[in-house]
Parts: C-alpha cells; sequence; structure tokens
C-alpha cells in the first residue's frame, strides 16, 4: 500500500513493514508507458459500482476488439498482447481477485494477491485507525495485479470515474474511488507484473501525475505524464546500492512547486506593509482595518488544550520576570516601583496589550535598557533634588506624545529594512541575556547558602553552632569538656546563657529575636540548599528539553506524545517541584506580594504631575522622552518584526503601528500610576509562539509532521495577565515554587530562542570540518570562507553590543542593534 511512500507486507511477521520510499526499476516504468498506450482506457465512466465498471469495459472492448493490436505476452520486446473477449467477465467471476487492493493517501494503493488473505469487511473497514490518518477528502485508488490461468495474453484497463464512488470492501478503508487499474495475465510473469503495478501505485502518489491524469481527455496525455515523471526521475547503478534496503523517507521534503506548469500561486508577502499613502494614521486605520475580522476568531481559536499548555508555560514565566524586574527596580529606585508594582504593571498593561493590540501574541515586560533608564533617572533625581516619580511623569507623557506622533506619521514602515543581520543580532543578544541571568541567580545562591568547600571527614566534631546571648564583645564559652556534646546535626542550635551556664535547644530565628549571636563553624554552611538547587535547576533545564522533542520519539502513540510535548514545561515544574517537597529542604522559594499596597509607603498610587518639582522641569523632560522614544520604538518593532517572521505563517497578519499605539497610551497610564514601563519581551514572546505552534493532524507513514501555523488567538496572553495580577492572592500556593525550578525554565527558554535562529548554526559551522557539515541551502550558492566571514562580523557586532549593555551606555544599545 502507498500512503505517500510504500509499506509492504512482512513475510511471516503479518504485519506492515515501515514506510521506505519506492524504489522502482526503469524496465517496470517502461512497460507501463506501453500498457498505457496500447491498453484499455476508460476516462469519465458514469458506473457507480464495479458491475457497472466490468459492463462498460466490455462495452469498450468490444469496440475495439477487431482493431486492437496485442501488448507484449511476456513483458519483453518481439511480444506482443491482444484484447482477450470475455476478460471482463472473467475479472467479474473471480472475486479473490479483488483482494489486492490496498488503500492509500493520495489516491493509491497497490498490493499483491494473496488468496489465503480474505477481503476486508465492512466493520473492519470503519473500525480501521488508519483512517485517522488520512486528511479530510482523501480518496482511493485500486491497482489489481496478478497472474491467472485463463488467460493466454496480459489484459491491462486504466478506469477513470467521472465522479468518486464506493466500491464496496475493496480496500482496508470505505473511501470513494476514482482510479482503477487492472493487470492480468498468465503464469510465470508474476514478477514483472508486479513491478508494473509498483510503479502505477508510486505515480498515483506523485505530486504532479494525479493532476495530470484527472484532467487527461487522451491516452497521449497520461502518456506526458509519465515521461515528465521520467524526467525527474533518479536513477541508481546496479551494483552501488542494494536493490532490497529501504530507503528512510527524508525529514523533509523538498518542494514541488518547480514541477508544476506555470509554478504554483505566490505566497502571500508580509503582512502589515501595505502603505496608506502616508496620510496622518493611515497606517493605525489600515492595521484596525485588517484586525477587526479577524477579532471574534481570536477568542474562538482559543478553544484548543494546546492554549492552557500556554497558558500555564508563559504564566509562570511572566511571574519570574516580574519578580525578577521588580526586584531590580526596588534597589535602583529606592522601592518607588517594586514587586508588587511590577506584578500590577504587568497586569495591566498586559490584558489591555492583549485586548486591543495588532499582534496579540506579544507579551509585554520590563527590559534591560529600561531598567538602566529608572536607575540614571532616580540617580539624576537625587543629585539635583528632584521628585523621582513626577520626573519620571513628565517623561513617561513626552514619551507617549512622540509615540504618537511616530503612530501619525507612519514610522513604522521603516522596520522593513531591518535585515536578518539586524534581527538575529538583537534576538541572540537578548536571548544570551536570558541565559547569562539565569546562570547569575544560581551562582549567587553560593553566597546566599555557602558551600564549605574547606569541610574534612575528621573534623566533623568541630562543625558545631551556639547560640550566645551573651554581649558579641563578651562570649562565654562552654567548658572543653562539654564541646563533644556541641556538635549537633546542622541546623540545631545550642542555648549558652551568660553567667549560668544552661543549654537548650533554640532555632536559628529565635536566637537572633533574643538578641544572641551564633558561634562555630557550622553556623553559615548549608551545602544541600546549594546542591539540590542546583539539581533542580539543571533537571529542570534538562526535562523540559527532553520532553518538549518527545513528539518526535519512537514511543507510544501520536497523541499521547504530542500531549506530553505540549505540557512539557509544566510537567518539568511539577515532577521538580514534587522533588523539592519530598527532599524538604528550604531551598529558596518564589515569594509573591500578599498585599495590595505600594513597596514605599512615602508613594501613592496616582501621581501628581505639579508641585514636588520646579516647573520648568516638565519642559526639561523632553530631552530624555527622546532618548526613551527611541528606546521604546526600536525595543518593540525589532521584537514585533521577529514574531512576524514569513517562516511562523501568520495568517491575520501584523499591526505594526496599532502595536506602537497601543504601547504609547500604556505609557500614559503607567506613568501616571507610578508603574513600571513595558515593552514587548522578545525572548518569552517566541516561547509563547514556540509554545502555539500548529502541525498537520493527519500524516502518512513515515511522513514527517507538517508545521501549519501559529494558533493566533488573544486569550492566551490575556489569560496570563489577569493570572498575574491574581497572583497577590495565589501567594500561599506559589511559594512552594523553587526559584531553582523556574530559572531553569528562563534557561530553556533562552537556549530555545537561540537555537531558532541562523545565526547558532552558521557558529556550529566555524567548529565543523566540511565533510561532515550538513547540506544546507546557503552553503551551494555562497562559499564557505564568505559564510564564515559574514558569521564573524555578525559575532563581533553582538560582543559589541554586550559590551555596551555590560555599561552604564546600555541605554542606547537599542541604537547600535
Amino acid at each position: 500500500r502507498w500512503m505517500k511512500f510504500e509499506e509492504t507486507v512482512e513475510e511471516g511477521g503479518e504485519r506492515w513493514s515501515a514506510p521506505h520510499v519506492a524504489a522502482l526499476c526503469l524496465r517496470s516504468l517502461c512497460e507501463l508507458r506501453t500498457c498505457l498506450q496500447e491498453g484499455t482506457l476508460l476516462l469519465d465512466s458514469d458506473a457507480r459500482s464495479f458491475k457497472e465498471i466490468i459492463a462498460a469495459g466490455e462495452a469498450e472492448g468490444g469496440h475495439e476488439a477487431a482493431n486492437r493490436a496485442g501488448i507484449t505476452n511476456d513483458m519483453g520486446p518481439g511480444a506482443r498482447c491482444s484484447w482477450v473477449p470475455g476478460a471482463w467477465g472473467a475479472v467479474a467471476s473471480e472475486p479473490r481477485l479483488l483482494s489486492k487492493a490496498i488503500p492509500c493517501r493520495a489516491g493509491c494503493c497497490c498490493g499483491s494477491y494473496r488468496p489465503t488473505r480474505p477481503s476486508p469487511g465492512i466493520s473492519f473497514q470503519r473500525n480501521n485507525k488508519l483512517r485517522k490518518k488520512l486528511p479530510p477528502g482523501a480518496e482511493l485508488a485500486s491497482v489489481l495485479v496478478g497472474e491467472v490461468d485463463f488467460l493466454e495474453q496480459p489484459f491491462i484497463a486504466f478506469v477513470r470515474l467521472r465522479e468518486a464512488v464506493a466500491l464496496g470492501a475493496l480496500a482496508e478503508i470505505a473511501l470513494p474511488s476514482r482510479f482503477l487499474f487492472i493487470l492480468l495475465g498468465p503464469r510465470a510473469k508474476a514478477k514483472a507484473y508486479h513491478e508494473i503495478g509498483r510503479a502505477m501505485a508510486t505515480l498515483l502518489t506523485d505530486e504532479l501525475f494525479p493532476r495530470v491524469a484527472q484532467g487527461a481527455e487522451h491516452p497521449e496525455e497520461l502518456i506526458a505524464g509519465i515521461d515528465e515523471f521520467l524526467e525527474e526521475a533518479t536513477v541508481l547503478p546496479p551494483g552501488k546500492w542494494d536493490p532490497s534496503a529501504r530507503i528512510s523517507p527524508p525529514k523533509r521534503l523538498p518542494s514541488p512547486h518547480k514541477r508544476y506548469p506555470g509554478g504554483l500561486p505566490a505566497a502571500a508577502g508580509e503582512p502589515g506593509w501595505s502603505c496608506a499613502g502616508y496620510r496622518l494614521f493611515g497606517g493605525l486605520l489600515g492595521d484596525i482595518r485588517r484586525k477587526a475580522p479577524w477579532y471574534w476568531s481570536d477568542f474562538s481559536d482559543a478553544l484548543h488544550i494546546q492554549c492552557l499548555s500556554a497558558v500555564l508555560y508563559i504564566y509562570l514565566a511572566t511571574v519570574t520576570n516580574a519578580i525578577t524586574f521588580g526586584g531590580m527596580l526596588g534597589d535602583a529606585t529606592g522601592n518607588m516601583q517594586g514587586v508588587l508594582e511590577s506584578f500590577l504593571g504587568t497586569a495591566l498593561a498586559g490584558s489591555v496589550f492583549c485586548l486591543f493590540a495588532g499582534q496579540p501574541l506579544t507579551i509585554l515586560s520590563s527590559t534591560g535598557p529600561v531598567l538602566v533608564f529608572e536607575r540614571l533617572l532616580f540617580s539624576f533625581s537625587e543629585d539635583y533634588g528632584l521628585d523621582y516619580l513626577e520626573f519620571r511623569l513628565w517623561i513617561g507623557l513626552w514619551v507617549a506624545f512622540l509615540g504618537l506622533v511616530l503612530v501619525a506619521t507612519e514610522a513604522s514602515y521603516l522596520v522593513q529594512y531591518f535585515t536578518r543581520f539586524t534581527e538575529e543580532g538583537f534576538c541572540a543578544l537578548i536571548s544570551l541575556i536570558f541565559i547569562y541571568d539565569s546562570m547569575k541567580k544560581m551562582a549567587s545562591l553560593a553566597d546566599t547558602y555557602p558551600i564549605n568547600w574547606q569541610y574534612r571527614s575528621e573534623d566533623v566534631a568541630v562543625y558545631s553552632c551556639l547560640c550566645n546571648l551573651s554581649s558579641p564583645g563578651q562570649p562565654c564559652p562552654p567548658p572543653p569538656a562539654l564541646l563533644g556534646l556541641l556538635s549537633p546535626p546542622l541546623g540545631a542550635l545550642s542555648l549558652q546563657r551568660p553567667g549560668a551556664f544552661g543549654l537548650a535547644g533554640l532555632g536559628r530565628s529565635q536566637c537572633l529575636e533574643q538578641g544572641g549571636h551564633l558561634l562555630g563553624g557550622g553556623c553559615h554552611y548549608v551545602p544541600d540548599v546549594t546542591l539540590l538547587s542546583f539539581l533542580l535547576f539543571g533537571g529542570t533545564f534538562l526535562c523540559s528539553t527532553t520532553l518538549k522533542r518527545f513528539k518526535s520519539s519512537r514511543y507510544f502513540p501520536t497523541v499521547f506524545r504530542k500531549l506530553v510535548s505540549d505540557f512539557s514545561i509544566i510537567l518539568a515544574i511539577l515532577i521538580f517541584c514534587a522533588i523539592d517537597a519530598v527532599l524538604g529542604l528550604e531551598t529558596p522559594k518564589l515569594l509573591v506580594p500578599s498585599e495590595l499596597k505600594p513597596t514605599n509607603p512615602a508613594r501613592g498610587w496616582i501621581i501628581t504631575p505639579f508641585g514636588a518639582n520646579p516647573w520648568w522641569v516638565c519642559l526639561l523632560s523632553v530631552v530624555p522622552a527622546v532618548l526613551v522614544t527611541i528606546l521604546i520604538f526600536m525595543d518593540q518593532q525589532i521584537t514585533a518584526v521577529i514574531l512576524n517572521r514569513r517562516e511562523y505563517k501568520l495568517q491575520k497578519g501584523a499591526g505594526f503601528h496599532l502595536d506602537l499605539f497601543c504601547v504609547s497610551l500604556l505609557m500614559i497610564v503607567t506613568s501616571v500610576t507610578g508603574l513600571p514601563w513595558y515593552v514587548s519581551a522578545t525572548v518569552i514572546s517566541l516561547a509563547h509562539m514556540e509554545s502555539l505552534k500548529k502541525e498537520s493532524a493527519t500524516v502518512a507513514p513515515g511522513e514527517q509532521p507538517e508545521f501549519l501555523g501559529i494558533r493566533e488567538q488573544r486569550l492566551t496572553g490575556l489569560v496570563v495577565f489577569i493570572l498575574t495580577g491574581a497572583s497577590v492572592f495565589m501567594a500561599p500556593v506559589l511559594k512552594h515554587i523553587p526559584m531553582p525550578v523556574l530559572y531553569g525554565v528562563f534557561l530553556h527558554m533562552g537556549v530555545a530562542a537561540l537555537s531558532s535562529i541562523q545565526l547558532t548554526e552558521r557558529v556550529q559551522l566555524l567548529l565543523m570540518p566540511a565533510k561532515h557539515q550538513p547540506d544546507l541551502p546557503y552553503l551551494r550558492h555562497v562559499p564557505l570562507r564568505r559564510v564564515h566571514l559574514f558569521t564573524c562580523i555578525q559575532a563581533l557586532c553582538l560582543a559589541a553590543l554586550w559590551l555596551v549593555k555590560s555599561t552604564v551606555a546600555a541605554i542606547i544599545f537599542p541604537l547600535m542593534v
């Protein structure tokens, strides 16, 4: 049988073989060509059953019997085969011959005659699991090949029905049939007949020949279709390979568009670049008109279980990111903005953006350049005695105004000039920042929970910890005779009171609350916490990566593999949260604010524009506002270009002007309320896109799933940001999630984003000998030295960006991109 690729019955194994590429004999193709030239052709027959096909064949054969030349008897030169009167009736009288037909995708089935194998019943046809692998609208074609005793010359017929009809229990699956090929002949030529049948079945599963056969009106057109197939066929010389070897299907099939006469219809261009004539807000109105028809489907398309896994995955990533940036903002701004403000700002800005933006798959977040600007602005305000939040309010208002000017003048059209060089450099930098920050956070655990590198098993009695309640300058050590009794397990403390000597168990916090201090070599070393944290970190990353690739595994059914792959991140988090809970060590946990009040009690929720600073500050604010506007524009639009790449196959179009419009309006809201500023987060947005990839549900055996695009909708992002805002009320649950697990998720997102760009692929080529390099398309057209030169230049520019990002000049790095 053929479903894209050939499958044969394993002799003695009673099962179908693994799918493989059909290796045909060149002679069988030439003989098939002769068969179609001189055999019987019934084109556009109105028959509705197999009996009617036989009757039509009898009528056609009776008209041509006197004039038809024979066809080769032995399928070799010099022999002929003539029309055999009554052969159609003989086919009808031998129902065993029908057991040879086996179904296939793309309209073809072929099999060998096996008298011991009964015809498939109707119940078997309905319950066959093979049906799930067929796409909607699939049709069946039957190739009947065999040798019989009652014929002295071969009998060939090719039938094309006007309308596809079901021919009963002719195949494994009850599907409508349109094509039927019959080849019967005398005995002793079974192998030749079988090879011709295989050639016919392979032709009917070709991308081009079924279209030719569908529209053919004369035998010459079918012959032309075979000639076209022969022009594209590749011949393997004898003696250079094993004909019995099965060629495995390739992981990626070449595009067949070059074989179609005139080519395929041109693919749709990049969305969102149609120029509106450069009138005020023309691009914005165009984005709204383009996105409005899709608005309701943006919610209905989210009704899929894959969206649930995306929500849980991106929610945990967003919460971790909000806590990380909130803590750094608190340190940079004297707690004028902290973790709670980060949570509320993320929830508010993200929800509004997902409801009204042009590309709702974008995830908003605070970014590194914005954090650097906030730190510089706070230091400037402190040095010159200005109110930080009021100064920031005016900067935000000017940024919003300048952003609206950019929207009105359609400045987003400039983004179309961004090249792959720019996109890859920006994406690589952000991905490396995620990887570096996750590693840095884990390295800092060694300071918080230091490891005793000088530990020696011989000195185990030395590692004790005492609680001394006397003044720090007057410690009262216990008698030396009792030192052996004061070596409790790690974490247990001994109490020592001044004056009268007494011992009692006391915890670390209790000792410090009573004004005591800790003495001993075992007070500051918790090696198990650091070790377990690194195990959780690495385990989460490896588990997430492994489960994500599980859908291409050979184990378990396809549905189960895909479900595991969709929920890979959530499963990894649950697994390692359970491991942490079972071991019971005090690893650092996710801490979420539990009260809705500003981090700094000196500020309120609404920032007044006047009163704290001189009047001229509102005019001076335009200078830093210009720099922030450029930063926001570049950061937002580069991320938008990356998310709207052609390879993602987005169907609903982009909305560059509408996205910038929403970000500008949100600048007003976040500035007035004193919340952080938000812009598109590249890595988290790419992770969001990756978690919503769609693949073909019907895949022929041996065929790789086809990437169909992204599940474009607004609901996943909206639910993520609503849950982020509600996290304040879920603190009792979230506090059980270890931070090393979430850092492992961050590492996975950074590595996944870095692996998705061509730069990573070309860097690997630098370390790979030429004979081991993969067969990449650009290596066929560009000299390897020029590829390496381009990669080195890109790597040097990336290193320069990293150096700028690591200094106080990090605010200008989007300009350098």
